[in-house]
């Protein structure tokens, strides 16, 4: 790492790369387990895949490792209570979907209610990537409502929406 290049360097210029906010969830010993996520995209179209990119110290990472399934909720600009309290650390395992509606995919991975569009991955293949995993996932189900309203952003270290 360049003497100048620290990690809050990156971070702070990264700020100013707006993206989405998803919450993405997988489904190990009969437990939900969700998170916060904006570090996700698409990889390929053929065979379809995506990407997620989640701190190596994450448990959501051990999760989804375990169960080899996950799911992605891509969040409306309604969607800000659920993407804060699922980036809350120290939050409780058990129950943490409790006060989000959600439903089941084909899967078996919840899925919020509200989302613009969900997406459900079977892992190919995880790489560790300094202090990140690089979770890569198959997709096998999509679901998008074009009537919906407009997305939630993440922007300057802030939740926004399209202005």
């Amino acid at each position: 790492m360049s003497q100048d290049l620290v990690p809050t360097t990156l971070r702070n210029a990264m700020a100013h790369f707006a993206s989405g906010v998803t919450v993405v969830t997988t489904l190990a010993d009969e437990h939900d387990h969700a998170m916060t996520a904006n570090s996700l995209c698409s990889v390929s179209l053929e065979p379809p895949m995506m990407l997620v990119c989640v701190g190596t110290d994450n448990s959501w990472r051990d999760s989804v490792g375990e169960a080899g399934i996950w799911g992605v909720s891509i969040l409306p600009a309604s969607g800000r209570p659920a993407a804060t309290w699922l980036s809350t650390g120290g939050r409780p395992l058990l129950g943490q979907l409790e006060r989000i509606p959600h439903h089941r995919g084909e899967l078996g991975v919840a899925l919020l209610d509200d989302a613009l569009a969900t997406l459900e991955c079977r892992t190919a293949d995880m790489h560790e990537a300094g202090d990140h995993t690089i979770v890569v996932g198959e997709v096998v189900a999509t679901s998008a409502d074009p009537r919906r309203g407009d997305p939630l952003i993440y922007y300057r270290s802030r939740y926004t929406g399209v202005e």
